[in-house]
């Protein structure tokens, strides 16, 4: 979820509550070593005992292919005292795998040991090292290779989505699969994919026989979801009461908006603002019509004079008017 996922975002999510912990965008690591700014311009929350300002662990992510430079990295990162380092093996972006990282390593189960092993061996046994991965490239043939080989090399647990590099995000997930992996190797496997609503955690859980479930754009789409199934595992009965959930929602879309324009160039904010609120049409009808009405604006000014229109009084006094 690189370009959405931000501290920005962490910091609302995780603020509604109900999540265990979280996970950066990856950090790309390229044949250089990055200086520790880097890594905290990217995850601001390592100033914070890697923690978000709701106490959320927060894992940091790599993304690289060289076992010798991701080591040094992971060593670089090691020293801001990460609540864990992940290890990308998933992303299926055109623009990773041309690099030969993310996803396309899943075509090399040695490098991928290799990878692991040398980033555990440069990073204190203290500090968790995990690793996210595919089902695949084009297929499935190596998918128990893949995760042994990560074993092998050192993981602490494991996440794996449960599709393939050409399966993008289109449905199914193939939860039976993980089910199949978690059979193979010790570590602790964590199932992700495709889990939008509780009901569709509950059927994670039960086809990939995993306790924990990874939700990455269900929970950009409904910011109540871990809350639910918080609630859920604690044998509370879910009532969906979606309006009102948009009612508790709103001041904090409103300060997502400030936290926004406060971080990035005041020409990009509409466009940030834009993206989440495209995920958040799913869940809330509420969202259609804003979305829609701020999709035309390319002004900062403008864009908050527009929220506060199609939500007040809940924004008003919350939303602040750039100069």
């Amino acid at each position: 979820m690189e370009g959405l996922a931000d501290k920005v975002l962490r910091d609302v999510l995780t603020r509604i509550g109900g999540y265990d912990g979280a996970v950066t965008e990856f950090v790309r690591v390229s044949g250089n070593l990055l200086p520790q700014r880097t890594f905290l311009r990217l995850c601001p929350e390592l100033a914070n005992g890697s923690r978000t300002h709701a106490g959320t662990p927060l894992v940091v992510q790599l993304l690289g292919s060289d076992p010798a430079c991701m080591a040094d990295n992971a060593g670089q990162l090691a020293e801001l005292a990460p609540a864990g380092i992940d290890l990308n093996f998933g992303c299926p972006a055109p623009t990773v795998n041309r690099h030969g990282g993310g996803a396309m390593l899943l075509d090399d189960p040695e490098r991928m040991r290799r990878i692991v092993l040398a980033v555990r061996m440069a990073v204190p046994q203290a500090i968790p090292v995990s690793a996210k991965m595919r089902l695949g490239v084009c297929d499935t043939g190596k998918a128990l290779e893949c995760a042994l080989a990560l074993e092998d090399g050192g993981v602490s647990s494991l996440v794996v989505h449960a599709r393939t590099r050409d399966d993008g995000y289109r449905p199914p997930a193939h939860w039976e699969w993980v089910a199949r992996i978690r059979e193979t190797v010790q570590v602790p496997v964590i199932a992700n994919g495709e889990v939008w609503t509780a009901e569709d955690y509950l059927r994670c859980r039960a086809v990939s026989a995993c306790d924990d479930v990874m939700i990455g754009r269900g929970a950009v789409a409904d910011p109540f979801l871990a809350r639910r199934i918080r609630a859920l595992n604690a044998g509370d009965r879910i009532t969906e009461q979606r309006n009102v959930d948009w009612l508790e929602f709103l001041p904090l879309l409103a300060e997502y908006w400030q936290q926004v324009q406060a971080r990035v160039e005041g020409r990009h904010a509409p466009g940030r603002l834009k993206l989440w609120l495209n995920s958040l049409r799913r869940t809330f009808v509420e969202a259609e019509a804003l979305y829609w009405a701020v999709r035309p604006l390319r002004d900062v000014r403008q864009t908050s004079r527009m929220l506060e229109q199609h939500a007040v009084p809940l924004w008003r006094g919350v939303l602040p008017h750039a100069a």
